[in-house]
């Protein structure tokens, strides 16, 4: 199971790698920053063999927005516990735990510390990989190679 950040690892904060200077061509008012999406990330992610599920704070809006326009089909969206994160803990940790149940999980995101590696470490019985990405160059060569390695986790 792969939990998928958008802002970030999707959508990054940087330039696009490929220089595109151009209008944006899926920006809107509301999301202007949809041109740094790179398609090729959806097929890509796709190839990684694992269940994807949306953890992020685009919710449901994901799928109506991100999963169109990356080629992906409607996933699964992680619910977010009301409860107050433990101090230091990214408030998404405790529900991936929650939600992965003991199967194994990779975490793309670009918030995760050596804080929430600890507390997996510590209450997830699977393996878990959780992935940190630039959120300046969002998905890159680099974090696949990675991701391909994770996804070889087991069940």
């Amino acid at each position: 199971m792969i939990f998928l950040d958008v802002d970030g690892p999707l959508i990054p904060f940087g330039p696009r790698p490929d220089g595109h200077r151009g209008p944006p061509p899926h920006a809107t008012a509301d999301h202007p920053l949809l041109h740094r999406l790179n398609p090729a990330d959806g097929p890509r992610l796709l190839a990684l063999g694992a269940e994807l599920v949306w953890a992020t704070t685009w919710m449901r809006e994901a799928n109506e927005i991100i999963a169109p326009l990356l080629g992906l089909p409607q996933l699964p969206v992680a619910d977010w516990p009301d409860d107050e994160p433990p101090a230091g803990l990214h408030w998404k940790t405790a529900g991936l735990v929650a939600w992965a149940a003991g199967r194994s999980f990779t975490w793309i995101d670009d918030e995760i510390t050596d804080t929430d590696r600890r507390w997996v470490a510590a209450h997830h019985p699977g393996p878990a990989l959780l992935h940190r990405v630039d959120p300046r160059a969002g998905l890159t060569d680099a974090d696949f190679t990675v991701l391909r390695a994770g996804a070889r986790l087991g069940p």
